[in-house]
């Protein structure tokens, strides 16, 4: 399953090393991927390194800690373009499960509360502040989506229609996933009861040595409620080894049977909004020099993107000037303009006719 995705999304990564730098070097990989601990197993590392893609995720059930001499004070970058300091070590250690190992690198951090935050990665040519970097700025994942949503639409539909899975295709079965919601609502109702049996075995007078007859039917009712809810997630959880958690398509009924959206479409529009989302962020790293919040920066870039202006090619200069109207605030036209002329430091050129690009702000 893992070689059959390999196949189908790594060809579309730009930058890769060819099979024979993989052969030569032992520790390279393709790619990496960053997720959080909840994947952080031997048999998904290996399984993914087996096609040499390096992971990196939190380490799961870190008991010890390192001395704090071996903590050093980094500077590592941050998503928004920014750096940081942190204090980190690194040691080269293994993952095993069954008889089973395999390599990876273990990155620290020392917080000021003395707390280590434990990070392993397989892709072991990557340095310490990079590896760093990447695991703490997973978290901006959920950011980028909540913005993508907000500004970019990327869940909106732009067509309507749907199609059918493929009959091999697994998925969870319906009624193993209504047993789990049955499972979790007793879990709750039996939190309920212990808690309120906690609250009545709490003598409400410091001097009282011991409980009222009134408790005490109060506590006894309470544990055989305990018990006849520990009785019904007993059965339901032996039920539920009897049920598949995946079945495949054609094996559901018809009106249980789940179908996808059409795909192709909607991919190429959100590639195209993200590819604008990046743009957005590449002009933000320049901008936000000129101001002190992020989110003014941010909200000042989707203004500029969308004010007017005007095109004045020259083909004997070989120039094409870019006019940028005004806003209305002084102080975003005077970081406009330093924003312009950072760009035209850069003598960018246009992709087709190869005219550089000048931006001045009227």
């Amino acid at each position: 399953m893992l070689s059959t995705e390999k196949s189908r999304y790594s060809e579309n990564l730009v930058r890769q090393p060819t099979q024979s730098e993989l052969d030569i070097d032992p520790q390279l990989h393709r790619f990496v991927i960053v997720f959080d601990r909840e994947c952080s197993n031997y048999k998904l590392l290996a399984q993914l390194w087996e096609q040499r893609i390096g992971a990196i995720t939190y380490r799961k059930n870190v008991k010890d800690k390192w001395p704090t001499e071996e903590f050093k004070p980094e500077t590592v970058p941050v998503i928004s373009g920014d750096i940081t300091a942190m204090m980190l070590a690194l040691r080269q250690s293994t993952l095993s499960a069954q008889g089973h190992s395999i390599a990876v690198t273990e990155v620290r951090r020392l917080t000021e509360t003395g707390h280590q935050t434990a990070i392993i990665t397989t892709a072991r040519k990557l340095g310490t502040t990079t590896i760093a970097s990447r695991m703490f700025a997973r978290w901006c994942q959920e950011n980028f989506f909540a913005y993508m949503i907000q500004h970019y639409d990327i869940d909106g539909l732009i067509e309507y229609g749907a199609q059918e899975l493929p009959g091999t295709t697994l998925v969870i079965n319906p009624e193993h996933r209504e047993l789990e919601k049955t499972i979790k609502r007793f879990q709750m109702t039996l939190k309920q009861h212990q808690a309120r049996l906690a609250t009545y075995t709490l003598a409400p007078d410091p001097q009282q040595q011991t409980q009222t007859p009134l408790q005490v039917q109060k506590m006894a009712d309470c544990l055989a409620s305990i018990q006849a809810v520990q009785g019904e997630i007993e059965a339901l959880c032996a039920t539920r080894k009897t049920i598949k958690k995946k079945v495949r398509i054609d094996s559901l009924p018809k009106e249980q049977q789940p179908m996808q959206l059409l795909p192709l479409t909607k991919m190429f529009a959100d590639t195209v909004k993200m590819i604008a989302y990046r743009a957005e962020t590449a002009t933000l790293a320049l901008l936000k020099r000129h101001l002190n919040k992020e989110e003014q920066t941010r909200a000042l870039v989707r203004e500029l993107f969308i004010s007017a202006g005007d095109i004045e090619p020259d083909e004997v200069a070989k120039t094409l000037t870019v006019r940028i109207h005004r806003v209305v605030t002084p102080a975003h036209d005077k970081a406009i303009a330093a924003l312009l002329e950072d760009l035209n430091r850069l003598g960018f050129c246009h992709p087709e006719t190869g005219q550089k690009m000048i931006y001045a702000l009227v």
